[in-house]
């Protein structure tokens, strides 16, 4: 489990970043090939992906800096200023990126009077193929999400061989919620953590998975926004329950912490847990609004080309 991908000299390729980069081609296909279908702009629509990733980027970075403050305060200027910036050293946020990201769909729906739905709808899979990605570059980054110490069953003892792993978790934690350093030994040469931990990368991709593949039946749906806010409610319901519950992070309001050798690995509450539970019942909300209204789309929709154009206007009476 090495971060990377490629090495020429000094310059470095993660698989973060590679992994990432194909989910988003492949989200991209996916949704340009939708849009053609449906009638849609193509070239809008790219260009709404385009400016998504890099706003998205832009967003991922400002939530994780202002979230995990604690690791840049008491830098000093103007080294404060490359790392906040500086995305090699890894950091972002889904949901600052998710936020970037239609905060630019919200800016195209305005400028060019359409339909910020129709477009939205489009983009999930892309963002479903982007987070599983995203969460097997965490695995190869080994300390990214990793999970709490467990007893049960399916914990997972990393190898010894996944150095960033080992190096990550054995630097002691000043917060002893979050301190993995005791259960550190030397073997090899190197400390190495001997305690099984909850593999949450694999349950974040199972979560993409999951999201992939129920997109594929949403987008059946002839109700405009009917997969935006789908995509919302089960990936709040899923990143809360199966993934943040197990995962070791700091607790904004820490109401129930068990994790150890003995233990099952759980802590309540982080900050994912906390903005989960409005955007689950807002998703709900609008969900029950969106049922109520007719269709806004029919069951087929093609765009026609040149030819189907010229042919129908030689067989019109």
């Amino acid at each position: 489990m090495d971060p990377v991908f490629l090495q020429i000299g000094n310059f470095t390729v993660a698989w973060y970043g590679v992994l990432i980069t194909l989910g988003i081609v492949l989200g991209l296909l996916v949704g340009t090939r939708l849009a053609r279908q449906r009638g849609l702009n193509v070239d809008l629509f790219n260009d709404m992906v385009l400016w998504a990733i890099i706003w998205g980027l832009v967003g991922a970075r400002i939530v994780f800096v202002a979230t995990s403050w604690e690791q840049f305060a008491g830098t000093p200027m103007p080294r404060l200023l490359l790392d906040v910036i500086n995305l090699r050293q890894g950091g972002i946020s889904i949901h600052g990126g998710l936020i970037g990201g239609i905060l630019v769909l919200v800016y195209y729906a305005r400028r060019y009077r359409l339909n910020f739905y129709q477009y939205a709808d489009l983009f999930v899979p892309g963002v479903a193929f982007g987070i599983i990605g995203g969460r097997i570059g965490n695995i190869m980054n080994g300390t990214d999400t990793v999970g709490r110490v467990t007893g049960w069953p399916i914990g997972y003892r990393w190898p010894d061989s996944a150095r960033a792993f080992h190096e990550g978790m054995c630097i002691p934690n000043p917060n002893p919620d979050m301190d993995l350093s005791r259960y550190c030994q030397e073997i090899g040469g190197q400390l190495v953590m001997t305690a099984p931990v909850h593999f949450t990368q694999l349950y974040g991709v199972f979560i993409g998975i999951v999201l992939a593949i129920a997109s594929y039946f949403w987008l059946r749906s002839r109700k405009v926004g009917w997969v935006f806010w789908q995509f919302w409610l089960w990936y709040s319901i899923l990143r809360a329950g199966l993934e943040e519950t197990f995962r070791l992070n700091p607790l904004a309001i820490k109401s129930y912490l068990n994790q150890g050798l003995d233990a099952p690995g759980i802590g309540l509450w982080t900050d994912t847990h906390i903005i989960s539970v409005p955007l689950i019942l807002l998703s709900l909300y609008m969900l029950l609004k969106i049922r109520r209204q007719p269709d806004s789309r029919p069951t087929v929709l093609t765009v026609p080309t040149p030819l189907t154009s010229a042919r129908s206007s030689t067989e019109s009476p």
